[in-house]
């Protein structure tokens, strides 16, 4: 019963031996050559020819098995990507960001159905969504969160400091607490940032090259969040003589609409839209009352000069998506987000709402239509 439990070992290891080239039947080394026959162990352990009949029967046997091992061989790692958006799923720009971003990831090697999972939650305007939604996708341990904002980020963050998290349309995130660096983050996150703050003085520029009689702004800000702090201080800062700054704050949208009436019934009068939470959401709101109240209006961004606003000056937030997927595919290949540097937008495109500057019955100067990137009709 001894040497036939020994047999058999014998023969398993010559079996093992045809798909593992590296090891030995019955402490022989095989050949190169004769991988391609079928051995037998006798009893003291020698290899012999398997007559033609043997040979058939253990064909039939360990064919079966070939393809498991084929396939099991090509199935490549299955990575999981959450994101975590700002926005409501019906909204446009939202669809065309998810889109750039998985067209990225997908020149860069990773496709849904291959290697990569990819998880999205839309969180609109709702930070009770970001909690849920946050607490939703950390259970589900991806590799790495895609955070879109300042306020989805700091969620994030309060469910986990170890998941790497690429954040997309921050302002502000050393103000926000979200790193500790731009150079180097530190801790679990990095990402790109929609622009620095000295581009209020930009805004100011525009709404009075658009309109020289203004003599005076209001800037509309949410003073909850560093962002809205931040924004109208710098605007503050470069604000020329002759110009009378006021506030209307975008945190209790339904406060908007009285403010900016108020400030309408006082003459050369213009508004300043800065980057906030009700923007992404509410693309159509304050152009809206602008051209109600018959008010020159400047945007941080072209999403509301193409849902009617007069003048943005500002980065492709949607292009962002595009180096936020290099980020994703450099932390899924081994880098950690403590030592990628935080970016800013190198390029900044002004769109000028042709339609919008007639009903209002403003010219616009020759030399700012020369420098705009898009002009609509």
């Amino acid at each position: 019963m001894e040497q036939e439990t020994r047999e058999d070992g014998l023969i398993r290891r010559a079996l093992s031996s045809l798909f593992d080239p590296t090891r030995d039947v019955g402490g022989v080394e095989m050949p190169v050559a004769s991988r391609c026959a079928i051995l037998s162990v006798g009893k003291r352990g020698r290899c012999r020819a398997v007559k033609r009949r043997e040979f058939i029967a253990l064909l039939g046997s360990t064919a079966a098995a070939w393809p498991l091992t084929s396939r099991a061989q090509q199935r490549e790692r299955v990575r999981r990507v959450g994101m975590l958006l700002n926005l409501r799923e019906t909204a446009p720009r939202g669809k065309a960001s998810v889109a750039a971003f998985v067209q990225r990831l997908n020149e860069l090697g990773w496709s849904e159905g291959r290697n990569l999972q990819l998880d999205i939650r839309w969180g609109g305007d709702d930070t009770d969504r970001y909690r849920q939604y946050g607490r939703e996708l950390v259970a589900l341990f991806p590799d790495v969160v895609i955070g879109v904002s300042s306020a989805v980020v700091s969620t994030l963050q309060q469910v986990t400091r170890t998941m790497p998290i690429v954040f997309v349309n921050v302002v502000d995130p050393l103000g926000a607490g979200l790193i500790e660096s731009m150079a180097r983050p530190g801790g679990n996150a990095t990402g790109f940032i929609v622009f620095e703050y000295a581009i209020g003085a930009k805004w100011l520029e525009l709404l009075k090259e658009i309109s020289p009689g203004v003599t005076r702004a209001a800037v509309l800000r949410d003073p909850t969040i560093a962002a809205g702090i931040g924004q109208f201080a710098a605007i503050q800062a470069v604000v020329p003589l002759g110009i009378e700054l006021s506030v209307i704050s975008l945190q209790d949208p339904g406060a908007i609409e009285p403010a900016v009436a108020t400030f309408a019934r006082g003459p050369n009068g213009g508004l300043v839209m800065t980057a906030s939470p009700f923007g992404p959401n509410n693309a159509s709101a304050i152009p809206g009352l602008a051209a109600r109240y018959r008010l020159p209006a400047v945007y941080p961004f072209r999403y509301h000069v193409e849902a009617g606003g007069l003048v943005s000056y500002g980065p492709d937030i949607v292009g962002q998506f595009r180096p936020a997927a290099d980020y994703v595919d450099r932390i899924l290949k081994g880098e950690k987000p403590a030592d990628l540097p935080v970016q800013a937008p190198t390029k900044y495109e002004l769109v000028i709402n042709m339609k919008t500057a007639q009903a209002l019955g403003i010219t616009i100067p020759a030399t700012l239509l020369a420098r705009a990137d898009e002009v609509i009709e």
